[in-house]
């Protein structure tokens, strides 16, 4: 039996607000709690808080002094027709696609803060 059950995914970002903008524009759900330094976005019941980070520096995934940690996958019918409406949102398409050697199944993007995030589909 497990001993917690779990909470949050929070993303350390050096604007809140913006960055929990992105993705409710990117995966829907609502802002529950907005602050100077913490913003959550609740998707589907699920919490994705914000928060302030002031010295934030992005990954330099796939190489480099500092790693991904973590990234977040989203799943679209369609990514021909979702990528240009995630990257007119601020997002940036990774020069690095590893989904091409796996099939295309998947495509790599950094949200507005440097984080990296995927696009998937079946």
């Amino acid at each position: 039996m497990a001993l917690a059950r779990m909470r949050s995914v929070v993303l350390d970002c050096p604007d809140p607000r913006l960055l929990a903008d992105f993705y409710r524009a990117v995966v829907g759900g609502e802002i529950t709690a907005a602050e100077d330094n913490w913003v959550v976005l609740t998707v589907d019941g699920l919490r994705l808080p914000f928060q302030l980070a002031e010295e934030f520096a992005p990954p330099t995934w796939p190489t480099g002094e500092r790693p991904q940690q973590f990234h977040l996958d989203a799943t679209v019918d369609d990514v021909e027709a979702v990528e240009p409406q995630v990257l007119g949102l601020g997002a940036t398409k990774h020069a690095v696609q590893p989904g091409e050697a796996a099939g295309d199944t998947f495509r790599v993007y950094l949200d507005p803060a440097g984080h990296p995030f995927c696009l998937c589909w079946d």
